[in-house]
């Protein structure tokens, strides 16, 4: 066992050396739901435990994610919070002029990164609970309109400053305590709207963040 153990911290070692990092961080978990191994280990895994500390807490509310692209982390949601309502918000047609323009004016990003390669067909294929997924399609936060619905976790992950910041102001009321919003890209350079947005709802509403080094700059709020 201790041979073992030495081993592993020799070739951890080795490895970061070379920006390549090795956990066993969370080796006593041994679930048989447990999500697959991901290239963005930390990001979703960080997720699970989120998502028990919710079940361990009975925080009631449904999920939500704006910017759902191919669905990737949705089916993980979908997946975790089987018996819950998803709301997937999302233009499937890549981003939307208005918010590019946004983005240009002050210097965020150029906003030319494609993602309409994408659609709500090829979404839905991946999703393990499809009855629970309520799609939102076209312009948030119009979208959102008539929702009344609480949440226990959220999921902004739409690159730009504008959406980002009226996901924001969306849903923040509307999480549970205890809930969590998980915002991708915060340090991310290549999309500094982001950061802009969350430091100014968190300043504006006096709320604190924590942020995480996943694959992309993910940032945790909470309430």
């Amino acid at each position: 066992m201790q041979l073992t153990k030495s081993l592993f911290q020799l070739i951890s070692k080795f490895l970061a050396q070379r920006k390549i990092y090795l956990t066993r961080s969370l080796s006593f978990r041994q679930r048989p739901d447990k999500l697959a191994i991901s290239f963005d280990f930390v990001r979703h895994t960080t997720l699970e435990l989120c998502y028990e500390e919710i079940i361990l807490k009975n925080i009631k509310g449904n999920v939500a994610e704006l910017g759902v692209y191919k669905g990737e982390f949705s089916q993980k949601l979908n997946h975790l919070f089987s018996d819950r309502k998803i709301y997937l918000f999302d233009t499937f047609e890549g981003f939307d002029d208005k918010d590019i323009e946004i983005e240009k004016a002050q210097n965020f990003s150029d906003g030319k990164q494609d993602f309409s390669d994408t659609s709500i067909d090829l979404v839905m294929q991946q999703m393990t609970y499809p009855e629970n997924c309520i799609i939102k399609k076209g312009f948030f936060p119009e979208t959102a309109e008539g929702i009344d619905d609480r949440f226990c976790f959220v999921s902004l992950d739409t690159d730009l400053f504008e959406p980002i910041y009226q996901g924001l102001l969306f849903f923040y009321p509307k999480l549970e305590k205890g809930g969590y919003i998980f915002v991708h890209d915060f340090n991310n350079d290549g999309y500094k709207g982001t950061r802009h947005a969350v430091t100014k709802f968190c300043s504006e509403n006096k709320i604190s963040y924590v942020p995480i080094p996943d694959n992309s700059g993910t940032v945790i709020i909470t309430k």
